[in-house]
């Protein structure tokens, strides 16, 4: 699986779904302009790019959204998130309009590209707007049922697609965590495209696993329900710790050890491959197996 497949699953589904549904408008900012020629070629009058000016584009798709349409958004990560975070929180948050933005690039997946191309805080800065939702699909399946599920539910949404994917696709549902398995040593929260990372470290760990693609609006009814003893390891694929007011409040009352697992808060400056950088950044299996072993006295 790699962001080609959910990239290429994205296309799939907002082009299907301008066929079923007249309500959608896409605005690009010179990003898949070529993969989506058809949804311009058949609809040019909800078709739209604005070339390199990813404010623009939000502020396009806001009129759109006031005008009744339900506007598609689409670019690289930081552009989208980074560059445009004043429209999206003035534009559609503040003016409670309903919008999908639709990233790829996540964290480091443009991996020699340097900063500019990537967003390894892209999330903490989007829960940072009250009314955001943020979707981090596990695979391009995944992609596919989140958005069918929310694109049109008058919120303003984020979707997060990445090169790192599950290989194994799960019945997710839109705002909801799902069960993966229970254990009784502690809880495992994985968020997308960690939860194949995460079943690999932890095989032989007696812990409940459950895995969240749906960040905001957090479903914390099922934390409660399934919380097994009183430490919870969060696994993010981005800059550690997004969660932990979530989870916290979820379990507000308990006795809690928390345990955020994600990328490092500090800026990447190492070139390579993404798999290089997982390592640079401590983000892979034997990582990740021995951070929660450590939480688990597994290991001295």
């Amino acid at each position: 699986m790699s962001q080609t497949m959910m990239r290429n699953q994205m296309l799939e589904t907002v082009t299907k779904l301008f066929q079923e549904d007249e309500r959608l408008a896409l605005v690009l900012a010179d990003i898949s302009v070529a993969a989506l020629d058809p949804i311009f070629e058949q609809y040019p009058e909800r078709a739209f790019n604005v070339g390199i000016m990813e404010q623009t584009m939000i502020g396009v798709a806001a009129g759109l959204a006031l005008e009744g349409f339900i506007p598609v958004a689409h670019t690289i990560a930081p552009f989208l998130v980074e560059r445009a975070f004043e429209q999206l929180k003035i534009d559609f948050c503040y003016q409670q309009l309903g919008g999908n933005f639709i990233s790829i690039g996540a964290s480091y997946d443009y991996s020699t590209e340097g900063a500019t191309h990537q967003a390894p805080g892209d999330v903490a800065v989007l829960k940072s707007l009250p009314a955001m939702q943020i979707v981090v699909p596990g695979s391009a399946e995944e992609f596919d049922r989140l958005f069918r599920a929310s694109y049109a539910n008058s919120a303003p949404t984020y979707y997060r697609l990445s090169t790192s994917a599950n290989n194994l696709n799960q019945s997710v549902e839109f705002g909801k965590l799902r069960l993966i398995r229970k254990g009784k040593q502690a809880t495992v929260l994985a968020v997308g495209p960690t939860l194949e990372r995460v079943l690999a470290a932890v095989k032989d760990m007696d812990v409940t696993v459950l895995y969240c693609t749906t960040v905001a609006p957090f479903d914390g009814i099922t934390l409660r329900q399934n919380f097994t003893g009183d430490r919870l390891i969060v696994v993010e694929p981005y800059y550690a710790g997004a969660l932990v007011p979530d989870v916290m409040q979820a379990l507000a009352g308990q006795s809690v050890q928390l345990t955020s697992i994600g990328l490092p808060h500090q800026m990447l400056r190492s070139y390579g491959t993404v798999a290089q950088l997982d390592e640079i950044a401590g983000f892979t299996v034997a990582s990740i197996r021995e951070q929660i072993a450590q939480v688990l006295s597994l290991v001295k």
